[in-house]
């Protein structure tokens, strides 16, 4: 039976060093850094959306780095000086300005979103998200934020709100679905987060 990976070569990702013992246990770095390769291959067009996800799964599912090393063995490497946008923390703001992020991007497995003074509007509809579960850190000083998340999304809501409105609507997804941990804060604003564009006049709470 073929394996659905190919074999580990030494300029994988988490194999650079000659001495790393297959057998090591896989640590959370290791992981992203499969990651960032997964989602730079799905943005350029190197894998389909389904081997990335099936990929993705088995990243961070892996255990050592002989688990990981054959995941991209068939992908170039990205390296810490290609410019390529980080798997692990990612920052989008707008102050004293309007600015909306949509489209094929890759996210982070935390990604801050802050509005001061300003509108940000993001949809991470089509957005390339590195792993089952993201975090978003979401600020809205004086300004408005919204939202769009995946449909078949679980948000856990953990947001504050003080002399301001927001509306955090998501609950339960899919089984298979991402889930979207949604933190932080809106001061004098607006926060939205929703799964479809006509939800984001939904009412808002305190």
């Amino acid at each position: 039976m073929t394996s659905p990976h190919p074999a580990r070569r030494a300029s994988d990702p988490v194999l650079r060093v000659p001495d790393v013992n297959p057998a090591l246990r896989a640590s959370d770095a290791d992981r992203d850094r499969v990651a960032t390769v997964l989602a730079e291959a799905l943005a350029t067009g190197r894998l389909t959306s389904v081997e990335h996800a099936d990929r993705l799964e088995a990243t961070y599912n892996a255990v050592t780095v002989g688990e990981l090393a054959p995941i991209t063995g068939d992908l170039p490497d990205i390296t810490a000086s290609s410019g390529q946008p980080s798997a692990v923390r990612q920052e989008v703001s707008a102050v004293f300005s309007k600015v909306v992020r949509g489209g094929r991007w890759i996210a982070g497995r935390h990604t801050t979103l802050s509005a001061t003074f300003g509108a940000l509007i993001v949809d991470l509809s089509d957005a390339v998200l590195p792993g089952r579960e993201i975090t978003l850190e979401v600020n809205s000083l004086f300004g408005k934020l919204i939202v769009r998340v995946p449909e078949n999304a679980h948000v856990i809501d953990e947001v504050g709100a003080l002399f301001a409105k927001r509306g955090i609507s998501g609950g339960l997804g899919s089984d298979n679905g991402p889930v979207i941990r949604v933190i932080g804060k809106a001061t004098f604003g607006k926060i939205i987060v929703a799964r479809e564009r006509s939800d984001w006049n939904l009412p808002d709470r305190p």
